[in-house]
């Protein structure tokens, strides 16, 4: 893989509306802000709990951010683009906005 790509890893819990949901919500936001630089792996916990579990998720759907470093995680339906723009570390965290 290219450095400059972003690796991102989507958990879900079954094909549920909320998780379709942050699907396309991901997938917009890595159309519009990533353009060509990113690949999206979308696991189904139901699937392959055992990577659930590897990577200690808690809650779906969760976002994880693997490359570039840091490592950062977004947990919802990513549905808040400012949100997950912040955790992809495109937009600076503001004082007294949204931040983990």
């Amino acid at each position: 893989m290219v450095q400059d790509k972003y690796l991102l890893k989507l958990f879900i819990t079954g094909y549920t509306p909320q998780a379709q949901r942050s699907i396309k919500n991901i997938q917009e936001i890595c159309k519009n802000e990533l353009k060509e630089k990113y690949h999206l792996e979308i696991i189904n916990i139901l699937e392959k709990p055992q990577l659930a579990e590897e990577e200690r998720i808690i809650a779906t759907p969760t976002l994880i951010k693997v490359l570039p470093e840091p490592l950062r995680r977004v947990i919802g339906d990513l549905s808040i683009t400012e949100k997950v723009l912040v955790g992809l570390d495109l937009l600076p965290v503001e004082k007294g906005e949204y931040h983990e």
